[in-house]
């Protein structure tokens, strides 16, 4: 695949450091996230959808896309089968984006810092693809997500080049691993966005 331009939003999404940022930032984003993102590539969402549907039993169970953005997360886990699928995102420029392609049964605006707006095991499954990253979302993500599922629930989630480089947050899951709070059941380490030679880890965990 020929290598593409990195734009100033691509390039400087990696750099964001507070929530008020990250809103302002995908706000500003929206309109050509989708166009952006697309021409380099971007995979992970795909591999995602495809890793979380070998473990789900049932694709009509409830599942929440934490981090959505404009759709494309979602997009792939419908192609996959999944049927019902709700999506929360921090910027609403982008929910607006993600509410035009009538995949969501429900979307709102959130904050993955502050608690989160519905009850354990609301959610059979929970993706949280391409949100879990240094600048982004700190490794304690990871554990709160898994809070939230039932026994036998399973969350999807990626960690890419920049993130990996950060020793915390594969060290959380794998606390959690050692605790028996969850089992991994896929890892997988691809292409994330082709077009900027970036790669990233697909994992998926099961509630124990």
């Amino acid at each position: 695949m020929p290598a593409h331009k990195q734009t100033d939003f691509l390039d400087n999404a990696y750099r964001i450091s507070t929530t008020d940022d990250a809103r302002q930032f995908y706000d500003d984003w929206a309109q050509t996230y989708d166009d952006e993102i697309s021409a380099n590539g971007y995979i992970t969402p795909v591999r995602c959808a495809h890793a979380l549907a070998a473990h789900a039993g049932d694709p009509s169970a409830p599942i929440l896309d934490i981090g959505c953005g404009t759709g494309i997360s979602g997009l792939a886990l419908r192609d996959v089968g999944f049927s019902l699928i709700d999506g929360s995102d921090l910027s609403q420029a982008m929910l607006d984006k993600a509410a035009s392609k009538g995949i969501y049964r429900e979307l709102w605006q959130a904050d993955l810092q502050s608690p989160f707006p519905f009850s354990a095991g609301t959610y059979q499954h929970l993706a949280a693809i391409g949100v879990i990253a240094t600048g982004h979302m700190p490794a304690e993500t990871i554990a709160r997500l898994a809070d939230l599922l039932s026994t036998g629930g399973l969350l999807v989630f990626s960690l890419n080049d920049h993130t990996l480089e950060d020793p915390r947050f594969e060290a959380t899951l794998n606390q959690l691993v050692d605790q028996g709070i969850v089992a991994i059941k896929h890892e997988d380490y691809g292409e994330h966005l082709p077009g900027i030679g970036l790669k990233s880890k697909v994992f998926v965990v099961i509630r124990i």
